[in-house]
């Protein structure tokens, strides 16, 4: 899994496959997901992020269990 954020464009990003993107979908305004050819979804965008994520520059990462 990857995470990026980009504050110039003031997108976060979220790779959960490394597998190629056939198709992007804009569930809800400003959050697009995208899914492989499969239908799986390998990762997901988080447009003005600054405005919906609280710290866009910081990750934390747990492992449980």
């Amino acid at each position: 899994m990857k995470v990026t954020y980009d504050c110039e464009t003031d997108v976060l990003r979220i790779v959960l496959s490394t597998a190629p993107i056939e198709e992007s979908d804009e569930e809800k305004p400003g959050v697009i997901l995208d899914y492989d050819k499969a239908g799986n979804m390998v990762g997901l965008e988080v447009l003005d992020a600054s405005k919906r994520v609280e710290n866009p520059k910081s990750v934390e990462y747990a492992v449980t269990g």
